[in-house]
């Protein structure tokens, strides 16, 4: 059963669905965290997964995202965000389907990174699980020229002023083909921008402010990690290079309770990969049930 719902952050109103599993009895509930521009619909079947197994799952659009209220539109704020998930799990926590004891996180790309970040500071979460997260920029991007990097800081840096100057946000694409000014520009674009939109209108829109990636520059989730108390599964992909190996399974070796699970493909294979995602789904399922069964 699907709930449409909403829950304040900030007194900024946050919509979401809310998937509950057979049963009248309270059971664990997975909260789980978009990435940078995305938005819930395409978690739903992340959710629906989490339900058929027993467990609860809230999906729920960051502020300025999707189907939440917040100005401007396509802002990724990481503060905000951050207390966005806060919100999350204290709706969460209060919902009568849910056993406040047994909530988890779950979060992708950027949500992981959220997912560690607020775990740390939350001694009730019982689990997380970071997909494919965020631990800060790589050095060089593959395929990004340095003319094509400057372009794209020039934009951050142009956006970041109009945002002193209370100007409207300068928008650019969340994906692109080589050579063109985007957040993430890549020979697949249009296949990425086809799975993250699932060939339909959907929430999601290819258009970013790009001046949230400055806080992102700053963004020290392993930090964080290192002062989780609740177990962590991170799941990798090996030919990653938006999030590659070499920084993200830093997560799972400075967590006291983390491991790592490394999966064959790049960052977008777990978007368009089925057979993939029914198998990371599955082992996230086994996590969960075994350290939920723990608290």
């Amino acid at each position: 059963m699907r709930t449409k719902v909403s829950f304040t952050a900030g007194g900024i109103r946050c919509a979401g669905y809310l998937h509950l599993p057979a049963g009248s009895g309270t059971a664990p509930c997975v909260v789980l965290c978009h990435g940078f521009s995305g938005t819930m619909d395409r978690l739903f079947d992340h959710a629906e997964h989490f339900a058929a197994e027993g467990f609860a799952a809230l999906v729920f659009d960051y502020r300025g995202f999707g189907e939440s209220d917040g100005e401007p539109r396509q802002l990724p704020d990481i503060g905000g965000q951050l207390a966005d998930v806060r919100a999350a799990v204290a709706f969460a926590r209060g919902h009568e389907r849910v056993d406040p004891g047994r909530v988890l996180l779950w979060g992708n790309s950027l949500g992981g990174a959220h997912a560690i970040t607020v775990a740390a500071d939350d001694p009730g979460i019982a689990a997380v699980v970071a997909q494919i997260p965020f631990n800060g920029f790589p050095k060089k991007v593959e395929g990004r020229s340095t003319g094509e990097t400057l372009r794209l800081l020039g934009a951050i840096v142009w956006d970041a002023l109009r945002g002193r100057l209370g100007l409207s946000p300068y928008y650019i694409p969340m994906v692109g083909r080589p050579g063109e000014l985007a957040v993430a520009a890549t020979p697949e674009a249009d296949q990425h921008i086809q799975t993250l939109t699932g060939g339909q209108t959907t929430l999601w829109r290819n258009s970013v402010a790009p001046r949230g990636l400055l806080r992102m520059m700053r963004y020290r989730p392993a930090d964080a990690a290192a002062r989780l108390a609740c177990p962590l599964l991170v799941c990798v992909a090996a030919q990653d290079r938006e999030t590659p190996l070499e920084s993200t399974r830093v997560l799972a070796e400075r967590a006291p309770r983390g491991e790592l699970r490394a999966y064959p493909g790049t960052h977008f294979t777990f978007y368009t990969d089925p057979e993939l995602r029914e198998r990371v789904v599955a082992d996230q399922i086994d996590f969960y049930r075994r350290v939920s069964a723990t608290v």
